[in-house]
């Protein structure tokens, strides 16, 4: 199985060193878990977009893109849930 390689904007990067350290540790564990299984159990896929996925840490929402075909993820967004979808 290949590994993918994965980015995280500066955006989300930001929200995510702005939360509190045992919720950044659980996040960064899930995000380093995608570069094995970019659909792991749990990852839904978003309506409205051919490439784009959610996954659920607690009441936090990572968003995230896959390319497959140059096997990159790219973490568009994370965020508490009643913010995410805006």
């Amino acid at each position: 199985m290949a590994c993918y390689s994965v980015t995280v904007k500066k955006s989300a990067q930001k929200t995510l060193f702005g939360l509190p350290a045992p919720i950044v540790q659980n996040i960064t564990r899930i995000i380093d878990a995608l570069i094995e299984n970019p659909k792991p159990k749990g990852s839904k896929k978003l309506t409205g977009s051919d490439n784009a996925y959610r996954i659920r840490s607690g009441d936090y929402r990572i968003i995230y893109t896959v390319f497959n075909a140059e096997l990159i993820i790219e973490v568009i967004k994370i965020g508490h849930r009643k913010d995410i979808y805006r």
